[in-house]
């Protein structure tokens, strides 16, 4: 701060300085304090931070945890039931909703895969046990020297034969069933004329039926489904009907908007039996001692569940048996045509 002082000479300056100085700790034990107290707080705040950071990391993560353990677990012990909890409506529950869909889809999956061979082995040892006694005794007679008489060889050549057809009867329908459930690939799918489908399977079922009559009235009608299937799936409709008619009996045959219907004159079926009649190696007591091998409906079932449609038997004894079969479709051809030739 400077002044004047009006007591000094003439010419002479009145003004002065005063210079106060304090210790520099002053300022520096404050500032120091406040770094330490930034410090320390900055040090508190990222390590609450990270702990929080890990223990939310783990809470999240913990279903990818328990997905991950179940996985390794199926794959190294093959045990399809395990299940994962459910929690929340997150991505992570969807995700543990949709893998245990999955094995759950997978443990069905493999119990019909061993239900199918079970049942298959127990189907095929019966024609085998036949076919291979037959086989030895015409064998031995001819190693004996002993001939047969040839009414008992000729049944024998004749049931060896039909045993051979029955096996490969058998086989073919194992490997149709053998084909994976899911929808068949879309390049086999095609536009098809169910009518002229239907006019080709009694053309081929009526030389099994040469003793009845048939009763036609097909409509046009229009679908998207594998026309050899399809085909087939309408040929064992068929043949059931034919196989458990009486002589001069008539199989009528509607097709009308989509919905098929095959008729027969036979016995009919029990209500106790018609849930059964579409599950695979399933036989009615009465049709035991009959030809075929019991995939025939689980194959029509099939076909017909892949083309987006429907099947079912209705019955009453002592008046028939109608079989239904609906599809989808459109009473018009397709633009592009049909190519079920």
């Amino acid at each position: 701060m400077a002044t004047s002082r009006p007591d000094l000479p003439p010419g002479t300056s009145g003004n002065y300085a005063v210079s106060i100085a304090q210790p520099l700790n002053v300022v520096e034990g404050p500032l120091n304090s406040l770094a330490l107290l930034l410090l320390t707080v900055t040090g508190v705040g990222v390590l609450g931070a990270a702990t929080a950071g890990v223990a939310i990391a783990r809470s999240g993560l913990r279903p990818v945890e328990q997905l991950t353990g179940t996985a390794e677990h199926i794959a190294r012990t093959e045990d399809l039931a395990v299940r994962i909890p459910v929690d929340g409506k997150d991505e992570i529950a969807r995700l543990s909703q949709s893998f245990n869909s999955m094995t759950e889809a997978l443990a069905t999956s493999r119990d019909r895969q061993q239900q199918l061979i079970a049942d298959a082995g127990h189907e095929l040892r019966t024609p085998l046990t036949s076919l291979r006694t037959n086989i030895e005794l015409l064998v031995r007679s001819e190693k004996s020297g002993r001939k047969l008489p040839e009414g008992v060889r000729s049944d024998l050549l004749t049931s060896i034969t039909a045993q051979i057809g029955e096996l490969a009867s058998l086989i073919g329908d194992l490997q149709e069933l053998s084909r994976s459930d899911a929808r068949s690939s879309s390049s086999s799918f095609q536009a098809v004329a169910f009518h002229q489908v239907t006019e080709r399977a009694l053309s081929r079922a009526k030389l099994r039926g040469a003793n009845l009559h048939f009763s036609i009235d097909l409509q046009e009608w229009y679908v998207w489904a594998e026309p050899v299937a399809l085909e087939r799936a309408i040929v064992n409709l068929l043949d059931n009907a034919i196989k458990f008619s009486p002589n001069d009996a008539t199989v009528t045959v509607r097709l009308d908007k989509g919905q098929l219907s095959i008729r027969d004159e036979g016995p009919g079926i029990g209500s106790t039996e018609l849930p059964h009649v579409f599950d695979r190696f399933w036989r009615s007591p009465s049709a035991r001692s009959l030809p075929g091998s019991g995939l025939g409906l689980a194959i029509v079932a099939k076909t017909v569940k892949q083309s987006g449609g429907t099947v079912s038997l209705q019955s009453r004894e002592e008046s028939g048996t109608e079989a239904l079969m609906c599809m989808p479709g459109s009473p018009k051809p397709p633009p592009g045509g049909t190519n079920d030739g």
